[in-house]
């Protein structure tokens, strides 16, 4: 019996060696009181990342003694090392802090004392005045860029510059005409759709680089080329326009291989 017994503590403790020993897949939940949905969780030993569902929840490949980061915008960064508690469950919980900026005191204006009527004589300026004031109609919205407002004008259509097309209702601009006859109109689009190409990587690079970067290596000196290379694709604003980080990063996770194969191409 005390055989029979020892037999299943050898095969017991040979179990957990070889789990210990294995790469597995851990399912985990991040806690928090802020917002837990798209925090970004990279095995920084593995090289391998994703990124939390809005319930805090994920999946990720772990091996004993990697390190596990986590961070976003509104927590502050956490690292956490697998241990054989993680392995042999296949599961994880952690709890991030949210992230308070303080920011220092700002007195702007003059410093009020409290008696009305010296605080009064004290206040200078003028009341703000906006074009409803004075009965001027004005725009709101989203400022056009140079290039957006140049385009508009190439392709406007004008029912003062007379003779219709076709007789087609309303009239085409003969500046028009003659824009899209030359190209002018073609050269100004394309300029619009690679100003919205930049402002977009550029607002990618600033919030995942770091991340990216951190599961992803790449030469310092290399990584603004990067980008360049991932805003040249015909697909960039498809996939990454109002998109989730994931898809974002899934994205330049598939551009950061065709970077690599490029660089060892140019090396033969």
């Amino acid at each position: 019996m005390s055989i029979f017994k020892g037999s299943i503590v050898v095969a017991f403790i040979c179990f957990c060696q070889s789990m210990l020993s294995q790469t597995v897949e851990i399912s985990g939940k991040v806690d928090s009181k802020a917002d837990i949905e798209n925090i970004h969780v990279i095995n920084k030993t593995a090289q391998v990342f994703t990124i939390t569902n809005s319930n805090g929840e994920f999946k990720i490949k772990v091996s004993l003694h990697d390190s596990l980061s986590f961070s976003s915008v509104q927590h502050q960064p956490k690292t956490v090392v697998v241990d054989k508690n993680m392995i042999l469950f296949k599961a994880v919980r952690i709890t991030l802090n949210e992230k308070i900026n303080e920011l220092d005191e700002v007195v702007v204006g003059k410093v009020l004392t409290g008696n009305l009527l010296s605080d009064i004589r004290n206040i200078k300026g003028d009341a703000p005045i906006n074009f409803y004031d004075v009965g001027i109609s004005g725009y709101t919205g989203k400022p056009a860029t140079q290039s957006e407002r140049r385009l508009s004008e190439a392709s406007s259509f004008s029912p003062q510059t007379g003779g219709s097309l076709g007789g087609v209702g309303g009239s085409v601009s003969p500046i028009a005409i003659i824009n899209a006859i030359s190209g002018r109109t073609k050269m100004l689009r394309a300029r619009v759709r690679l100003e919205e190409s930049e402002t977009l990587m550029q607002s990618i690079k600033g919030r995942l680089a770091k991340d990216f970067f951190a599961s992803n290596p790449m030469e310092e000196d290399l990584r603004m080329d990067f980008f360049y290379f991932c805003a040249d694709d015909e697909n960039f604003i498809k996939y990454c326009e109002n998109q989730t980080d994931f898809k974002i990063l899934t994205f330049l996770r598939m551009k950061y291989k065709q970077y690599l194969e490029n660089i060892e191409t140019e090396k033969k």
